[in-house]
């Protein structure tokens, strides 16, 4: 015979067994809750794992080599055979910094026409010069190419000490390009735009657009003359303008809060901003008609543009050291090519060869966002 106390407990696990059941079920047919507990953190480990690399390495560089002696070769050889750095080679140091300002490479080595002259009498130098728009990266860079000299230094001496034919020493002479100053916000300030310009464009959008879908006030609009283009323009027009103040509001601050220089023309970069703009009220468009709920909306676009446009832009992390499946997934980040086009603008200038390419790619997502927001916002009640 069971005990009274023992027949609550048994009743009350019955009822907590019941609820686990109904929530169960729940979960199952929600796709929301599997998205969120399973695909969610697998994103993220993913993303967090392969991304973040603060690691250094296949630095692409163009090599110039104006002498042509053996001591020049070996010069070379100590950059070929390094594990840290991707040679191009180049013709002449016109064409080398030709290829830094088209972003090909990240750095230029010039052996000079008299480095052989100059070695006998023990002062040859190499000369570097480092893409300085990220100042840390740059500073790595630049201890990276002083290790391959010194090895081919150390090789010589060596060969001297063994009777070979050793020689002076090379010493580094390093230069920043775009950044003299080696001030890291001049790095850090055009990719905060591009994170201010997405929060703005995608994620209040989704979540302003989401909360009418769960009151209905959007279905509303269903049942009036107005047309889906219309509704798309009317939800567009002021999350863009509200985009470009705040647009305004960064240039100003970053020009005269935080002394970045900006070097390119303020068309330029309004017309690219506006291309990203679009892209990401579109995508904010497009994620809160497709899920109508706030808090999946957020969850979305989280993941899919502000996180890719912290660590997939090449804003934080250098693109040339993570895999590259990882590094293939990032030209699909549309805040790739605007944080290119930000930092160009402002350190370089109007480096049309940056500036056209990365603008044609922005033009066209945003066409394709645009479209695809048109027909999952069609005139009908979900």
């Amino acid at each position: 015979m069971t005990a009274p106390g023992g027949a609550r407990l048994t009743a009350k696990g019955r009822r907590i067994w019941a609820l686990v059941r109904k929530e169960g079920r729940q979960v199952v047919r929600d796709p929301s809750s599997f998205a969120i507990g399973v695909v969610l953190p697998l994103m993220l480990i993913l993303l967090f794992g392969y991304a973040m690399s603060l690691d250094v390495k296949h630095v692409p560089i163009a090599l110039v080599i104006e002498d042509r002696s053996t001591e020049a070769a070996e010069i070379a050889a100590s950059f070929q055979l390094s594990p840290y750095f991707d040679v191009h080679r180049a013709g002449s140091t016109i064409e080398a910094r030709e290829m830094m300002l088209a972003q090909k490479v990240d750095g230029i080595v010039d052996v000079p026409a008299d480095f052989t002259r100059r070695a006998a009498n023990g002062d040859a130098s190499v000369q570097i010069l480092v893409h300085g728009v990220d100042g840390n990266r740059a500073r790595i860079i630049e201890a990276y190419a002083a290790a391959a000299v010194a090895q081919t230094n150390a090789r010589r001496a060596a060969e001297g000490e063994a009777g070979g034919p050793g020689g002076g020493r090379a010493v580094v002479e390093s230069q920043l390009w775009f950044n003299a100053a080696n001030d890291t916000r001049y790095f850090l300030v055009p990719g905060l735009i591009v994170l201010i310009i997405t929060l703005i464009g995608a994620f209040m959008t989704s979540m302003v657009v989401a909360r009418e879908w769960e009151r209905g006030t959007f279905e509303a609009l269903f049942v009036s003359p107005v047309r889906t283009d219309e509704i798309l323009i009317g939800k567009t027009i002021p999350y863009f303008l509200l985009g470009m103040g705040g647009l305004a509001l960064c240039m100003l601050s970053a020009r005269y809060l935080f002394d970045v220089p900006f070097r390119g023309s303020l068309l330029t970069l309004i017309g690219a901003s506006m291309l990203y703009l679009l892209v990401s009220v579109a995508t904010g468009l497009l994620i809160s008609s497709t899920f109508k709920s706030q808090f999946l909306s957020s969850q979305v676009t989280l993941v899919a543009t502000f996180m890719p446009a912290l660590m997939l832009s090449g804003f934080i992390y250098d693109l040339h050291s993570v895999p590259t499946a990882v590094r293939l997934i990032s030209y699909g980040v549309p805040a790739r090519y605007y944080v290119s086009l930000l930092q160009t603008l402002f350190l370089a200038g109007d480096v049309w060869s940056v500036v056209l390419p990365n603008a044609a790619v922005l033009a066209v997502v945003a066409a394709v966002m645009l479209g695809l927001t048109r027909r999952a916002t069609r005139k009908q009640l979900g």
